[in-house]
């Protein structure tokens, strides 16, 4: 995929958004070619330098940008000279999926395993332990606790599991209950 393709398609417009934010999108959506400093940035972009900063160090510490440091001789000042990495974006989205698949998967198994009661006024849900330590009582309320059917939620849950699975291209053991 093409630098520019990159940068046009949704879902990776989505990840840089969920990465630095509306305030520091102008900075993500648009990377210039080669190095340029921070203030450079904030100026051609007419955005606060202490956001352009804050994108930035954001797109850092997500391996998306890196920077190289030089001094000025005479004044001992330090130039930050930035480098947008974008390469890496479909790798870690590829992370992001699988770890989203492995915390579905652990949460399905946590419906599964556990029987759950809901307080209708509340919408509180407890698990069985905590509504029998209640008395099957709401703690907030005091309406009764009822036996609630998660059915719809798993059912949901099997379906992105499955989603995710076929789309990292994994074999799911998980879904044959």
């Amino acid at each position: 995929m093409a630098f520019e393709d990159l940068l046009e398609d949704p879902v990776i417009q989505k990840y840089l958004h969920e990465l630095v934010g509306p305030k520091g999108m102008p900075v993500a959506a648009a990377p210039p070619d080669g190095e340029v400093t921070d203030e450079e940035l904030a100026e051609e972009l007419g955005l606060e330098l202490n956001d352009v900063r804050r994108a930035l160090f954001i797109l850092y510490e997500n391996d998306l940008a890196s920077y190289r440091r030089l001094r000025d001789e005479d004044s001992g000042w330090l130039t930050y000279l930035w480098t947008f990495e974008y390469d890496k974006i479909p790798e870690q989205l590829e992370s992001e999926m699988e770890r989203l698949l492995a915390a579905l998967e652990r949460r399905r198994e946590y419906e599964l395993e556990n029987e759950f009661y809901l307080c209708e006024q509340c919408g509180i849900r407890f698990e069985f332990d905590e509504a029998m330590e209640f008395g099957f009582e709401c703690p907030e309320c005091g309406s009764s606790v009822d036996a609630m059917e998660n059915t719809r939620l798993v059912d949901a849950m099997d379906e992105r599991i499955e989603e995710l699975s076929d789309e990292l291209n994994v074999e799911n053991t998980e879904i044959e209950a």
